[in-house]
């Protein structure tokens, strides 16, 4: 697959394998959650018999299935979790088989690439399947500095750690932009925004001394649009995948940065003996990595507060509000509209947005 195919996958089965209702399957649960329509079903055995909206507290009628043969009509299967090392497990192969046999597309975002499977080659070419590797691509090219548009406001979420909900932030700040009427795209960077947005660059498949120009190009192919809302990966601090998030940085010169974060997460994912540091070292940290080739400010805070009730919510949000003196919001339980109005308010004090800031 090239970066830059557009996806048009409009009845899919989710394989989710028993983590329906875990965080791995948050690549199922993004889709669930913005490709309702295009969801036939969502294939996992342990959950079999109910819907997304049992399982889960929303999600809708959505069935959740135990066999890619209760999915009447569907004609992709889409592996749904995005699990450490990105391997597909083996209690998945047999479903992949089925829809193999059953000649239908099969969408990967895993790290393990279908198309080198020889099992799944070989049964592709038999029944006339398609394998496709949403982080397959052909990225062999520097970052030039050239041709950009500078009457585009560039917007990346940037976080304190990896799933604390940066894509979800880029979409749901696109979302509520284009709603009043503000010429936004989304632009993916990881598999799982790639499926919601039909398009984008699976930026930590780049070889590294590509990753920076892959990154402008996917900006360049873009800014056209006025505002871009750039899907940001990884984190500055995290010993594992800081250089993706460098590279983001670097390539896609960005005006303004929200941070993104979880409320009570205090060591990095996956490395309990990385502790993070607060939140106003991370705007110091992207302020000055990103001003090396463009100036660029963090003007919002994005919360992930998922694990605490409402009223911890609330109060964590007045005090990370009243100590960075930036807005604050979880775009899920409070709506997008604080960052909103920070996007719109610094396009315009920068002078790449015009008229009056919108009420919403």
């Amino acid at each position: 697959m090239t970066t830059h195919r557009p996806l048009n996958l409009q009845r899919m089965v989710l394989l989710t394998g028993g983590m329906l209702d875990r965080p791995a399957a948050k690549t199922a649960l993004n889709m669930i959650r913005y490709r309702p329509g295009d969801v036939l079903a969502v294939l996992d055995s342990v959950h079999a018999g109910k819907t997304c909206q049992d399982v889960l507290g929303w999600g809708g009628p959505i069935p959740v299935v135990a066999s890619v043969n209760e999915a009447e009509g569907a004609d992709s299967l889409v592996i749904g979790i995005a699990p450490p090392g990105g391997k597909l497990p083996e209690t998945m192969r047999e479903a992949v088989r089925s829809a193999i046999q059953r000649r239908m597309t099969i969408v990967s975002g895993l790290h393990d690439f279908l198309a080198l499977d020889h099992e799944f080659t070989g049964m592709a070419e038999l029944h006339g399947a398609t394998l496709l590797d949403l982080r397959r691509n052909q990225e062999r090219d520097v970052l030039h500095g050239q041709g950009w548009d500078e009457s585009c406001l560039r917007v990346l979420t940037v976080g304190h750690d990896c799933s604390v909900g940066k894509m979800l932030v880029s979409v749901e700040l696109t979302r509520a932009l284009q709603r009043i009427g503000q010429d936004a795209a989304f632009l993916a960077t990881g598999q799982t925004g790639i499926l919601i947005a039909g398009d984008g660059c699976p930026v930590d498949a780049v070889v590294a001394d590509f990753l920076n120009g892959a990154v402008e190009r996917l900006v360049l192919r873009h800014q056209p649009h006025r505002i871009l809302m750039i899907e940001g990966q990884g984190s500055i601090v995290h010993p594992r995948y800081s250089p993706v998030t460098l590279g983001l940085l670097h390539g896609s010169r960005p005006d303004a940065m929200i941070l993104c974060y979880e409320v009570g997460r205090e060591t990095v994912y996956g490395m309990d003996e990385v502790r993070l540091p607060g939140l106003a070292r991370f705007i110091d940290l992207y302020e000055t990595m990103a001003g090396m080739v463009h100036p660029s400010k963090v003007i919002g805070v994005g919360m992930n507060s998922r694990r605490v009730d409402a009223d911890r919510a609330r109060l964590e949000r007045e005090k990370v509000r009243d100590a960075l003196c930036l807005p604050v919001c979880d775009v899920i339980r409070d709506g997008p509209d604080e960052l909103v109005q920070a996007v719109l308010g610094y396009g315009r004090a920068v002078g790449k947005l015009e008229g009056a800031i919108h009420q919403i």
